[in-house]
């Protein structure tokens, strides 16, 4: 994308931040678009590196998404903010659907103003499908499934360049709040503390199997995706391999010489294990709509970090931000 002018939403989160440096070096002018600092806090001074522009934005904000589209007229949009917790989603499930339903259509509807412009909307793969399960297992699916659908008919409805990408569980240095990154916390809080009694980090089962991708590998997905996808097509991002969250837990402890207290849940595996309190066999994954799916891959991308350099990179940064203090 060099010298296209790349607008990234939820710019000051995990893969955000990871999305402006690639496509910063990458050539683009990146513009990273965050809340205002009245609702954020004031952002610490090097997030992001020189050359950036940053934009303050309420995104449930129409009149200000509309501004904002305008004044800085976009060629492409990654939209990566929203809420993403499913116990929040429970506290809150009307912030959560101006979050992540509300404010995808102000941005599209602002979008609409440069018809050739290209918006690429990051969905979940915790969404559902209707008329197949009886309903959402929680706020937060549903929130991204109707995001999911309105995107998909605002492209068919108004001829937008709209795509959609479906990463699996993304991992990596940086500010995440992942199985893996709040594992490595608990590791390092015991390297620091030693002597001192830490309670055990708990797995809902060590058996559970999860896809986990290098949050940099899905951040140079996009890139594909955005110069090469077809519109109105969504793409599923994962690495192809299924690893139990006993093993993981497992090498990331390897990492380190501290005595690590855990809880390794169930003694057995069970046929169907909760994921964030939904049971797997209840996740739709794919084919949620009548629009195709297609993998990443098909655009000739593939993840270029091994496994177990992603859980290096995580605990390296966990020990300079040794009490998770999210940086």
């Amino acid at each position: 994308m060099k010298g296209q002018k790349l607008l990234i939403t939820g710019a000051a989160g995990f893969t955000g931040r990871h999305a402006v440096h690639l496509f910063l070096a990458g050539g683009a002018e990146v513009t990273a678009v965050v809340r205002p600092p009245s609702t954020a806090g004031a952002l610490p001074s090097a997030l992001f590196p020189e050359g950036v522009k940053v934009y303050y934005c309420d995104l449930s904000n129409r009149k200000a998404v509309a501004e904002m589209i305008k004044e800085t007229a976009p060629e492409a949009v990654l939209h990566l903010a929203g809420n993403n917790s499913v116990p929040e989603s429970w506290r809150n499930p009307l912030l959560f659907m101006e979050t992540n339903v509300m404010a995808t259509l102000y941005l599209l509807e602002a979008m609409r103003s440069l018809p050739t412009s290209r918006i690429l909307v990051v969905g979940s793969r915790l969404k559902f499908k209707p008329g197949v399960v009886a309903g959402p297992l929680h706020p937060y699916s549903l929130s991204k499934t109707i995001e999911e659908l309105v995107s998909l008919a605002w492209g068919t409805l108004f001829k937008q360049p709209v795509l959609l990408a479906e990463p699996c569980n993304l991992i990596g240095p940086g500010p995440s709040t992942g199985f893996c990154s709040l594992l490595a916390q608990h590791i390092v809080r015991s390297e620091v503390h030693v002597g001192e009694e830490i309670p055990p980090f708990k797995l809902s089962s060590r058996y559970a199997l999860r896809d986990f991708l290098d949050v940099r590998d899905a951040v140079r997905a996009y890139d594909f995706i955005l110069r090469e996808g077809t519109n109105g097509t969504i793409y599923q991002i994962d690495s192809g391999t299924q690893r139990q969250l006993g093993d993981i837990a497992e090498q990331l402890i390897s990492r380190s010489s501290a005595s690590i207290s855990m809880d390794w849940g169930p003694a057995q595996a069970a046929l169907s294990i909760p994921v964030n309190g939904v049971a797997g066999d209840k996740l739709i994954t794919s084919d949620a709509f009548a629009t195709p799916e297609d993998n990443v891959s098909s655009l000739g991308w593939k993840p270029g970090i091994e496994f177990g350099q992603s859980l290096t990179d995580i605990l390296d940064y966990c020990r300079v931000n040794w009490e998770g203090r999210m940086l």
